[in-house]
């Protein structure tokens, strides 16, 4: 059964309620335009800058005002909504979780994910992204069923673990999120190539929905959100505006994609 993505393009800032505002009108608009899941970017409910805390943020999920919203215009559009991420308290730290929500259209939470890989990095010009010092890292991977199929769930940097995405793939995913804040260098040399290699390793579509623009604390995202087919063809692409992309998605194109290049049949163990 054929339907329609949606990728949403933010520029959060360090808002939370305008951000919401930002979110909730384009997730609006995508679905007017005929969208049946739409996926939001990382930090799609707030971007602080990288040197201040959460303090004055702190929700639980249970608490968080944003998410309290989305799962009710989830179910005010009947539509599947993906938040790409958002801050939470856990119960066994005192950090936060970088936390992906998979809300249906009955807005119920199907499932969560919390990013299993988190970024700490000096780029060479001095900005410093440090997760580690905020969030703790998820454990496990994770994947839902959704009306058209099953949906792995992964987050920015995790991109970069390729075996995470053939995992999700053997375990059935047909689809696979990316909702990333990706660093404007980093995504100008590698963002493409990586959702691509992605889409292509494990005949996936791939729903790679991005922050654009500049953040507090002067940090820079690249945007160019992207919707790639199980070939590794660019459907849609965002560009550095905010806004909203979408695709129509065939799931059966997975199955013949992976029936023409069978290579998640074709792991040999690999002895150091």
């Amino acid at each position: 059964m054929k339907f329609n993505a949606a990728c949403i393009q933010l520029n959060s800032r360090d808002n939370l309620m305008d951000n919401l505002a930002q979110a909730q009108h384009y997730i609006s608009e995508a679905k007017s335009a005929g969208a049946e899941l739409i996926i939001t970017p990382e930090n799609t409910a707030l971007m602080v800058d990288s040197r201040v805390d959460y303090t004055n943020h702190r929700y639980t999920a249970a608490e968080h005002p944003a998410l309290l919203s989305y799962q009710k215009q989830a179910k005010e559009l009947d539509v599947w909504l993906v938040i790409g991420s958002m801050a939470v308290v856990v119960s066994h730290s005192n950090k936060l979780a970088n936390r992906q929500f998979v809300i249906d259209n009955k807005g119920e939470i199907v499932t969560t994910y919390d990013k299993l890989h988190l970024f700490d990095v000096t780029l060479p010009h001095g900005e410093e992204y440090k997760e580690s010092s905020r969030s703790v890292a998820g454990s496990s991977m994770a994947l839902c069923t959704t009306p058209w199929g099953k949906l792995g769930l992964t987050i920015c940097y995790d991109i970069r673990f390729p075996h995470l995405y053939r995992q999700l793939a053997k375990n059935g995913a047909s689809f696979i999120t990316i909702p990333s804040a990706f660093t404007k260098v980093t995504g100008e040399a590698h963002w493409q190539v990586l959702v691509r290699a992605r889409a292509i390793e494990t005949g996936c579509y791939i729903f790679a929905a991005a922050q654009t623009g500049v953040h507090p604390g002067d940090r820079h995202t690249y945007g160019h959100s992207l919707i790639v087919d199980p070939w590794g063809k660019i459907l849609a692409d965002g560009g550095r505006e905010v806004g909203f992309i979408m695709a129509e998605i065939d799931p059966q194109m997975v199955v013949e994609i992976r029936q023409r290049i069978p290579s998640l049949q074709h792991d040999n163990p690999i002895f150091g």
